[in-house]
C-alpha cells in the first residue's frame, strides 16, 4: 500500500483532503501532520516524519498565506513558503517521493487580459507572491519528481476563506462594499482536493507546473453576489475600485489562468465555479 504524506493536514486543503481520504483508503495510507508534528522550518522535524514514514507522495498542503501580513513579516513568509518548501523538496528527492506542492496565482503581476498559462512570465507584485514563487524555484531546481499546482481564490467550508468571512458579514450587516474590478477564478478547495488524488492515481506522471481552479473568471463582487444569491441574503453590495479599499499588499488586478494543460495532461476537467459554490454554501447554511 502505497503512502500519502499530507503537510498541513489541518488547513483548508489538508481538511478538504482528510474529507476524501475514506474513498482511497484500499490503496493507500494517509498520514496527516500539522505545523505541531511537522512544521515545515525544521528541518529535524522534517527528517523525522519522512524516516518513519517514507511517504510515496507528499502533499504540501501548508503555506504562509497571510497577504497582507507578509508585507511586513517578510522573513517569515520565506521562512515557510521558500525555504521550508526547500527543505520539503530535498527530502523527497532523497526519499523518491513525489512532491506535489500548492502555489498561487498570485505569482503574476495581473497586467494582462489574456489568460496566464504555464509558461508566462511570473512577476509578483507583493511579497506573498515573491515567496510562493520562490518556494516553486527551489522546489523544480531540488526535486525533479515535483508537481507544482497553482491556484486562486480557495473557498471551502473549513477554515478561514472568503466565503465563510462574508456568509459572517451578511448576518451582521445590511450593506457591504465589495471590490469589483479584480478579476480571478474562485476555486473549491474540495476540488483541488479531488485534482490532487486524480493525479496520484494517474498512471503516467508528469512533472512541472499546472494551473488548477474552476472557471471562467469573475470579480470579487461578482463570486459575493453568488454567496448572497446562494444564502438567500438580502444584504446590499455595492461595488468598488481597488482603489476605493486600499489594503497593505497589492493585489493581481487579473490574473485569470489557463487551465488548458493540466486537462491535456492529466485528463482533469474544471468545474464551473458557480457550481462548486453553491455546494459550498449549501454545507454551510444547512
Amino acid at each position: 500500500m502505497k503512502k500519502i504524506l499530507v503537510v498541513g493536514g489541518n488547513g483548508q486543503l489538508g481538511n478538504c483532503i482528510r474529507k476524501i481520504a475514506p474513498d482511497f483508503e484500499l490503496d493507500y495510507e494517509f498520514i496527516f501532520t500539522d505545523s505541531q508534528t511537522l512544521d515545515i522550518t525544521n528541518e529535524d522535524q522534517i527528517n523525522t516524519v519522512f524516516t518513519e514514514n517514507k511517504p510515496d507522495y507528499c502533499i504540501n498542503a501548508s503555506a504562509y498565506t497571510a497577504v497582507d501580513l507578509a508585507e511586513t513579516e517578510k522573513e517569515k513568509a520565506f521562512a515557510v513558503n521558500a525555504e521550508g518548501v526547500a527543505s520539503l523538496a530535498q527530502a523527497c528527492k532523497d526519499a523518491k517521493t513525489v512532491f506535489i506542492h500548492v502555489s498561487t496565482d498570485y505569482v503574476f503581476d495581473g497586467e494582462t487580459n489574456l489568460s496566464y498559462s504555464e509558461d508566462d512570465f511570473t512577476s509578483p507584485i507583493g511579497v506573498y507572491g515573491e515567496s510562493k514563487l520562490k518556494g516553486e524555484e527551489l522546489a523544480l531546481e531540488i526535486n525533479p519528481k515535483t508537481i507544482i499546482l497553482r491556484t486562486s481564490w480557495l473557498y471551502s467550508e473549513f477554515n478561514k476563506n472568503f466565503v465563510k468571512t462574508m456568509l459572517t458579514l451578511f448576518s451582521q450587516k445590511d450593506e457591504l462594499g465589495i471590490v469589483a474590478d479584480q478579476f480571478g477564478q474562485p476555486t473549491n478547495a474540495n476540488d483541488l482536493a479531488e485534482a490532487i488524488m486524480d493525479i496520484i492515481e494517474a498512471k503516467e506522471k508528469k512533472y512541472g507546473v499546472f494551473h488548477f481552479s474552476n472557471y471562467p473568471e469573475t470579480t470579487w463582487f461578482e463570486f459575493a453576489e453568488k454567496i448572497a444569491e446562494f444564502s438567500k441574503s438580502s444584504v446590499k453590495l455595492n461595488p468598488l475600485t481597488t482603489e476605493q479599499y486600499p489594503t497593505p499588499a497589492k493585489r493581481p488586478k487579473r490574473s485569470t489562468m489557463s487551465l488548458d494543460k493540466i486537462e491535456e495532461v492529466y485528463k482533469i476537467e474544471p468545474k464551473y465555479w458557480e457550481n462548486s459554490l453553491e455546494e459550498c454554501v449549501t454545507i454551510l447554511t444547512q
